[in-house]
Formats: structure tokens, sequence, C-alpha cells
């Protein structure tokens, strides 16, 4: 699996994880101090969510092919294609990717996950990337 480096994989992964972590806005205009609710306000899920626009963002910068690798990749990690079948999952990919790549993959549910395990189905993990990265 050439077709994307390991360490665009990983930072999807982290971002995509940020993102799951969040929890939908219960009070839209919460009148008190942040520091006084031990800065929870972070895992809410707003519309202008800068982690969401961070990791749309990155993935929309990704060349054709690197996008096409994140989804055949998301699709090995799901089971939907194996390892061995991965010049399958990518020409399909190639098949049916348009420029909204980036919705695409930011509406998987368990996108790190899939991401996650696809890599392990190569050998490959994300062991030590969140220390130098994050």
């Amino acid at each position: 699996m050439d077709d994307i480096s390991n360490d665009k994989v990983c930072f999807v992964i982290v971002k995509a994880r940020e993102f799951d972590a969040k929890v939908p806005v219960e009070e839209p205009d919460p009148g008190s101090n942040s520091a006084d609710d031990g800065e929870r306000e972070i895992l809410v899920d707003y519309a202008d969510d800068a982690t969401f626009e961070e990791l749309k963002t990155f993935i929309d910068s990704l060349d054709r092919d690197e996008q096409c690798a994140l989804i055949a990749l998301t699709w090995v990690g799901r089971g939907t294609y194996s390892a061995d079948e991965w010049r399958e999952a990518l020409q399909e990919a190639h098949d049916e990717a348009n420029e909204r790549a980036a919705e695409y993959l930011l509406g998987t549910p368990l996108l790190a996950d899939y991401l996650e395990e696809g890599l392990s189905q190569f050998g490959e993990d994300c062991t030590g990337f969140e220390m130098g990265h994050l």
C-alpha cells in the first residue's frame, strides 16, 4: 500500500477520533465561563466545528490518488475488501470518486476504527505517531 503515507492516514485517524468524541449540542448559547465548566465545551459538536473543518480541509488537500487510497483503506478496514484485494478496492475508489471524497469519508461512522483496521491488515499502525504529532 504505497498510495498514501502512513503519517497522513494516522493524522486522519487522530482527527477523526477527536471528531467522533463530540457530543450533540444541548445548550446552544451557554452563558457560563468555560474555565468554570472544566472546558467541557470542547466536546460539543457545534456547526462550525474546528476539528471537522481541519479534517475536511486536510482530506480536500490530498491529491485524488491519496483520497482514493483513504477510501479503499476504509473499505479494507470494514471488511468490504481484504488486503489481498487492495488493487481492486483502489480501482473501485477511483471509479466512484468525485469531489466529495472528504464528505464521504467524514460521513462514515467509525472512520478512525476502519482506517486503523485497514492499516493493520497491511502490518502497519500509528504507534509513535501521536507522540510526535500532537
